[in-house]
């Protein structure tokens, strides 16, 4: 992202618009999109919607052909918006209010995801229009954020849930986890793999519909302040453990924080400064009530720089609210800057913009759009 725009152009846009700005550009968006692909080529890619909930964000990856992971009414309401083919989305909130279901039916999404017997029973009435995926619970110790404590049953529980399913006359279409974002190795992704294919497997010998769909979630991590592995190094054994899948079985995947966390930026002016036991404070017009609200909800820590040069010195930013928690940096070397100086937040698309607020009724940051592409459509989907 920084590469595509130098500091001129920077300057230039918050001469025209003002800030604090969140520049979002597609082009990153095709290129995360392109590499994750090439990395999982097996894979048929649904962008999580909550990591970034953005239109431009939607078109683009229509445009790559990436179908969609909805978790809630609303974002149905954009992807119907965007005139997205809801045979190309996934509802994968494992729990749902029976109007939730209804309101995905009547967009015209059909697969949805459970992961315990209440859940099951709320689908009995829908049972013909449905196709379901059971959510398996694989707790992840090396994931920054960890998404099994709240959902998914555990793998001795799977033969029971869909046999239960079975017994109620529904279709479950094949397993799904999410074994938690940015981790350091792929290790829990392949012990996942090779437990849910455990589990295809016997559940192929109890029953005449097997399975067919493996869902592998998303997590797959991006660098912020500190190395990630590459890409390809991260989804190589990946690849070697969905190989010894049947090869009746559609691999699906959920990324979102790899397709848009390097895709945008933020750009903060210094509104006032002040020296407190000896370090300089810097204030900003936005903070973690704003698109740096993912440092507290997804424990992320973004690569932040100063537009001024000159000697460093250590110092401290913070957000533009009267609460004392919004602290961007508390401890980060910076020049002497002045009220009107640029700051600019880096990897910033994933969890950003999705999670900030207006407390104390401050403007969000506006949003600028670049390198939008023209759209076509060319969507994956489950049969």
């Amino acid at each position: 992202m920084s590469a595509l725009l130098d500091d001129a152009a920077i300057r230039a846009l918050t001469g025209q618009y003002g800030t604090p700005l969140f520049l979002l550009d597609c082009k990153t968006i095709e290129s995360q999109y392109q590499s994750l692909k090439q990395a999982l080529p097996g894979v048929d890619f649904y962008y999580a919607v909550k990591a970034l909930p953005h239109d431009a964000v939607i078109r683009t990856l229509e445009h790559c052909g990436a179908g969609f992971d909805i978790a809630s009414s609303g974002e149905i309401e954009l992807l119907r918006r965007r005139y997205i083919n809801p045979r190309a989305t996934i509802h994968t909130h494992p729990v749902k209010k029976a109007r939730d279901i209804r309101e995905s039916l009547r967009f015209g999404c059909t697969t949805f995801v459970v992961d315990n017997r209440a859940e099951l029973k709320k689908f009995y009435a829908f049972r013909h229009r449905v196709g379901l995926l059971l959510r398996v619970s694989f707790p992840n110790p090396d994931a920054v954020v960890d998404l099994s404590q709240k959902f998914g049953c555990l793998p001795e529980e799977a033969l029971e849930l869909l046999h239960l399913a079975r017994k109620l006359g529904m279709h479950v279409k094949g397993l799904s986890f999410h074994v938690g974002s940015q981790s350091k190795t792929s290790a829990m992704h392949v012990h996942a793999i090779e437990r849910c294919r455990a589990i295809m497997e016997e559940y192929a010998t109890q029953a005449d519909d097997p399975l067919s769909t493996l869902d592998i979630g998303g997590g797959f991590p991006v660098r912020y302040c500190e190395a990630v592995p590459d890409i390809e190094a991260f989804c190589a054994p990946i690849n070697a453990a969905l190989r010894k899948l049947d090869d009746c079985i559609h691999v699906i995947a959920e990324p979102g924080r790899y397709l848009v966390a390097a895709a945008a930026m933020s750009i903060t002016s210094v509104t006032g400064k002040a020296v407190r036991n000896g370090r300089n404070w810097y204030y900003m017009d936005d903070g973690v009530y704003g698109v740096y609200s993912g440092q507290i909800f997804d424990h992320a820590d973004y690569p932040v720089r100063s537009l001024r040069q000159g000697k460093l010195y250590p110092s401290c930013l913070a957000g533009p609210t009267c609460d004392s928690i919004d602290i961007v940096k508390k401890d980060i070397d910076l020049p002497i800057m002045a009220p009107g100086d640029l700051i600019v937040g880096e990897m910033m698309g994933a969890y950003t913009a999705a999670t900030s607020t207006d407390f104390n009724s401050l403007a969000r940051s506006r949003i600028i759009v670049l390198n939008e592409p023209d759209v076509s459509s060319n969507v994956a989907h489950i049969a």
